[in-house]
């Protein structure tokens, strides 16, 4: 079940690139500053800053993912976890209205997940502009706290798994789906940032999100009437 569900995590991931390319674009320029050649940072540097975002995004998938262990122990399990699977689902759901530009509801997550950025934001100023690989994999690491819907709806679910492990194993998932896209931004975001901003390429992105979450809110009545228990399965570690 576990591994079905990182491959549809990893996909969401891949099709956030939309998203990605205007969150993220500000460090990509930071990176190039370092470059060799202007607009063209060296791949270390890239694969550095992505390593540090990457960690940081299982360090938190790890953290919420105890939350969620330590939730189910104190509730009923099965109904509990069914309806954190909605949620997440739920999550999924809002954030494809969000990558197609139909509703930006999701920004008032962003918001609150701002009060933090306010205190980790500071610390980037320390190592910029990017000069080595050591400096890349720190903002990488703090730029990966940056308040991000996305994240946060993956964040959801890596709760909903209910184990550090498997917390840390949805944020990776999701974290190497986006990597293609922010490594090709880092060598073409001059061509590929306005193509991945396109009105029909968000659209296209954000309805197979909203695919994805409406799959699994159909599980949930699979679950719910019997017939496809082995569907939804949570197993805290």
């Amino acid at each position: 079940m576990l591994g079905f569900a990182l491959l549809g995590i990893f996909l969401t991931g891949l099709l956030a690139g939309t998203h990605c390319a205007g969150m993220c674009g500000g460090i990509v320029t930071a990176l190039s500053l370092s470059g060799e050649r202007p607009g063209r940072p060296p791949l270390s540097h890239l694969l550095a800053y992505n390593l540090g975002r990457i960690g940081s995004y299982m360090l938190a998938g790890a953290l919420v993912g105890a939350l969620g262990a330590g939730g189910l122990m104190l509730g009923p399990g099965q109904p509990l976890q069914q309806a954190l699977y909605i949620a997440a689902n739920l999550m999924l759901i809002v954030m494809g209205l969000y990558l197609a530009g139909i509703w930006r509801g999701v920004t008032y997550l962003e918001r609150v997940g701002g009060l933090l950025w306010r205190h980790i934001q500071p610390l980037t100023r320390n190592v910029l502009p990017v000069r080595s690989v050591p400096q890349a994999l720190a903002l990488g690491g703090l730029w990966g706290w940056l308040p991000c819907g996305l994240v946060y709806s993956m964040l959801v679910t890596a709760f909903v798994w209910a184990s550090p492990r498997n917390g840390a194993l949805v944020m990776l998932a999701f974290g190497l789906g986006t990597l293609p896209n922010l490594l090709l931004l880092g060598y073409f975001a001059g061509r590929l940032r306005p193509w991945l901003q396109r009105r029909g390429v968000r659209l296209a992105a954000g309805l197979l999100v909203i695919g994805f979450g409406a799959l699994g809110l159909l599980r949930v009545t699979e679950f719910a009437s019997g017939h496809g228990a082995s569907l939804f399965c949570i197993t805290p570690i």
